[in-house]
């Protein structure tokens, strides 16, 4: 995260934000904590994949994006092992 000029209070944030937006979009019901751990854990998953494809997504809007996409992914699959 400090490679992308993002730190751990922002990280904090953004990371809620991202869960958060996520969880809206995807129309589950989640806590606050939890939008925080989906978030961060969400870009830490998005930018993985999109490293594999040579994007590379930094700062605060970076890290937003790539919380949203992880933390959308995290959800629809933790619907599928639900399921």
């Amino acid at each position: 995260m400090d490679e992308q000029g993002v730190g751990w209070i922002a990280a904090i944030i953004i990371g809620g934000i991202a869960g958060w937006l996520a969880e809206k979009f995807m129309k589950s019901d989640m806590g606050i904590f939890m939008n925080i751990i989906l978030g961060i854990v969400g870009a830490i998953v998005a930018n993985a994949i999109l490293g594999v494809f040579g994007i590379a997504l930094g700062g605060w809007l970076g890290y937003l994006i790539a919380g949203f996409i992880g933390a959308v992914i995290l959800i629809f699959v933790g619907r599928l092992i639900r399921r």
